[in-house]
């Protein structure tokens, strides 16, 4: 900008030149004498400018980066000399407000600028004074409370409302922002008011900390006076011998403490807890939490651990005494048991260890497969849990995990919650009373997920080898190593366990019993059982196997033996009515296959498979559910219009099968017998057990063979039932669960299965007792399928085409 040369006299008014030095911090009022270190060169060149000339310069503090306040200082140097440091330094007195302009050219050194004193009003307000004064005497308040009465007295000589808020510049509680914003305000009456507003917020600050030290010093007292109290109160029962007192709570914690073999950071914490109690009054709300907890932490079996006997055959032993069939169930838990007892005998055993100092790799590689025994309700998967205890002589727990859906049941509360207690999982080792017991978690694939959080999350530490020597309990909050705990798990189905923790596990299957098994079953384990629940002994009652078959065939139809478990219960207690009425004189009563609908009433299951499919449009259909494995029949019907209709409540997939079987027919009617103008007619799939959802592409083959059969009137084939997913080519895909559909055939009376090509070494899982009686017909083609389970009859081909037509 353009720059004018002015007169460094020194008048009164109107504008002229002045040195300008820019304050780096802080605020210089009119009527202030302070001393200024000249810490830059643009500073000393300002002193030395107005030395140079009448000792006179302007003070402009900084309000930004580059920026500076309208309004600054016009303040005389009184001296110039060094501090005790050796800085040079200034004692400037300041004289008036002043404008700031633009830059000035002068013949002196330095940075000069534009500088208009501002005239203050010479006359007073009343207002003004009224302020003046009620500012007197809250300065006085503050001076009282603090401690200083000079600070009161230096104010008593000043009357004038401008020179008094100026002098509020000199508080050390006031900002450098407000600090400007006094110095930009012209008006004494505005200023004194800003003053006094400032005054009063010191005022009331002040006041609120004395209200708080004084119910600080009060509360110190009466802690002081309870705590003498307690003491005299501790002496006085001592001298009367009446109970312990909370004194010797403590020591007994200690001693707990000192006779566990505890990892250090356990033993630091429950010492410091322990410290906290020593100290705390009995009425603290945190002295019940504090003893709650450390019962907790000294109730854990720190350092307690079974011998493991882990002798192969002898565990073989128990698993054939306690269950029936499961052979390769029973092999791999033979071999998960021979893995760690040649590990234990070769030294490789980290858990023998430090498992804290061991890498994540050796970790791994100690810690074995965590099992996972996946099959339908009633098939012993919980008792094969504790099967595997008695066989490692180990402890055994189960946790329930059905229906939990907060992750603290896992996990625990946090200590400050009501009611906060440990997870699911420490109470389990408490329970148990070692540190390496056999858990077994029941239901993983019932886990809920909501607001509370994901308790499947949770398992992912206690199940991850590599980090479950260190899981920490929200409750506990300390370290505790799950390194040596043996954990299985149960579900019912896979489709459910979110697959993070699903990758955590081995699967094995559980697919459900023979008809065979399921006698051998009833006669070895469940019959002893139920005589001891019904009060009867062996000699009381001979159940033959005729008997037993006729209640697995005529009862019950279910992959597991609960069913029939409950039968024989049922026949039992019959037969205990039986024994109460006669006096026990006509004993054994012998209950052979004729007595079964005596004592348990019409049978509940038959064979309809053929009375089923015996008509045109009828398929049987294998599935898999939660309960195991299951047969399903699909019905076809044809009738005018166009369209097609699906009932039973299907899902999308089973929809799509039923849309792709149609098209299937539609576009190879020709190829397969079938009128192509028929096949433009109005179709109904039904499934029946509308009530039950079902869902898959495993119904794929059974429907295009349903609605071929409609259309060309040619029945199934008596006993044959079926599963496979169809292309719209006609391929037959693989599908799953072939050992749970098998066996739910064999319990229908299906006697001929037709499965996918590709599913053929499947068959090595099904029992060689069930492959024995059934025979298996495997197919990569739609048209192999129809030409294998079709009636060729032609009288009954013509019926169908006439139907058709």
């Amino acid at each position: 900008m353009p720059t004018t040369e002015y007169d460094t006299g020194t008048p009164e008014t109107g504008p002229f030149a002045l040195p300008l030095l820019p304050l780096q911090s802080g605020v210089v009022l009119p009527q202030m004498v302070v001393t200024l270190a000249l810490e830059s060169s643009e500073a000393r060149d300002a002193a030395d400018a107005a030395l140079d000339a009448d000792g006179r310069l302007v003070l402009v503090p900084r309000t930004g980066e580059g920026s500076f306040a309208a309004i600054g200082t016009i303040a005389r140097i009184e001296s110039d000399g060094e501090l005790p440091n050796g800085q040079r330094a200034v004692v400037l007195r300041g004289l008036a407000r002043a404008r700031v302009g633009g830059p000035a050219v002068t013949e002196h050194a330095g940075v000069w600028v534009e500088v208009d004193p501002v005239a203050e009003t010479a006359e007073t307000s009343g207002r003004a004074r009224e302020l003046a004064r009620e500012y007197k005497a809250i300065v006085r308040g503050i001076a009282q409370r603090l401690g200083s009465p000079r600070i009161a007295d230096a104010l008593q000589g000043v009357d004038d409302p401008g020179a008094l808020a100026d002098m509020s510049g000199w508080s050390p509680d006031l900002s450098l922002t407000r600090k400007i914003e006094l110095l930009e305000t012209i008006d004494p009456e505005a200023r004194i008011d800003l003053a006094l507003t400032w005054a009063r917020e010191t005022l009331a600050e002040l006041e609120v900390g004395e209200q708080i030290r004084s119910r600080v010093t009060d509360g110190m007292e009466k802690t002081q006076r309870e705590f003498m109290l307690r003491q005299q109160l501790d002496a006085i029962r001592k001298e009367l011998g009446d109970g312990a007192d909370d004194g010797d709570a403590v020591a007994e914690y200690r001693e707990r403490l000192a006779a566990l073999t505890v990892p250090d950071d356990v033993r630091e914490a429950a010492t410091r807890e322990i410290d906290r109690l020593e100290r705390m009054s009995e009425q603290s709300p945190e002295h019940s939490w504090i003893r709650t907890w450390l019962d907790t932490v000294l109730e854990l079996p720190w350092g307690t651990r079974s011998e493991d006997q882990l002798d192969v055959q002898e565990a073989r032993v128990i698993l054939d005494a306690d269950h029936t069939g499961l052979g390769d169930v029973k092999d791999r838990i033979v071999e998960f048991l021979a893995v760690r007892k040649l590990r234990a005998e070769r030294g490789m055993d980290v858990s023998r260890g430090d498992p804290a100092t061991a890498s994540v790799a050796e970790r791994q590689r100690g810690a074995g497969a965590i099992l996972a025994l996946v099959g339908p309700p009633g098939v012993g998967k919980t008792s094969l849990g504790e099967s595997v205890a008695r066989a490692l002589g180990r402890e055994f727990v189960r946790v329930a995990l059905g229906g939990v859906h907060d992750e603290a049941e896992l996990r625990g509360h946090r200590r400050t919650y009501v009611g906060a207690r440990p997870g699911r999982v420490v109470r389990a080792l408490t329970e148990a009373g070692t540190m390496n017991p056999v858990v077994l978690l029941d239901e993983v694939d019932k886990l809920g997920n909501d607001w509370r959080g994901d308790p499947s999350s949770a398992l992912l530490e206690v199940l991850d080898p590599a980090q479950n020597h260190t899981f920490r309990d929200h409750y506990l909050e300390v370290d505790l190593d799950l390194s040596d705990v043996v954990f299985l798990a149960t579900a019912n189905v896979l489709d459910t366990i979110p697959g993070p923790l699903l990758d955590r596990l081995e699967i094995i299957r559980l697919d459900g019993y023979t008809e065979d098994e399921k006698v051998t079953i009833g006669r070895d384990h469940l019959l002893a059982r139920q005589f001891e629940r019904n009060g009867l002994v062996a000699d009381d009652v001979v159940v033959t196997d005729a008997a037993l078959r006729r209640v697995v065939v005529d009862y019950t139809r279910e992959a597991g033996v609960r069913g029939l478990e409950r039968e024989l219960g049922k026949l039992l207690r019959k037969t205990a009515a039986r024994l109460v009425s006669t006096d026990g004189s006509a004993t054994p009563i012998v209950i052979d296959a004729d007595d079964v609908v005596a004592a348990l009433g019409r049978p509940k299951f038959f064979a309809e498979v053929a009375d089923r499919t015996g008509v045109p449009g009828v398929v049987t259909g294998l599935a898999v559910t939660g309960a195991g494995g299951d047969v399903l029949f699909v019905e076809a019907n044809t009738m005018d219009g166009e369209g097609l209709t699906l009932t039973g409540q299907l899902g999308d997939v089973m929809k799509e099968s039923a849309q792709i079987a149609l098209s299937y027919v539609q576009a190879h009617a020709e190829a397969l017998g079938v009128d192509p103008a028929a096949t433009r007619r109005r179709f109904h799939v039904h499934v029946p057990a509308g009530a039950i959802p079902k869902d898959g592409p495993s119904a794929g083959i059974t429907m295009t063979t349903a609605l071929v059969s409609v259309l060309t009137g040619r029945p199934v084939k008596a006993g044959f039932a079926m599963t496979g997913e169809v292309t719209l080519q006609g391929r037959v895909l693989p599908i799953g669960g072939v050992k749970q559909k098998v066996l739910a055939a064999q319990r229908a009376g299906v006697h001929t299965v037709v499965l996918p090509q590709r599913n053929g070494p499947d068959l090595d899982d099904v029992p060689e007792a069930v492959r024995d009686v059934m025979t298996f017909h495997l197919v990569d083609d739609v048209r192999d399928v129809l030409e294998l389970v079709l009636d060729p009859s032609p009288e009954r081909a013509e019926e169908g085409a006439d139907v058709a037509a």
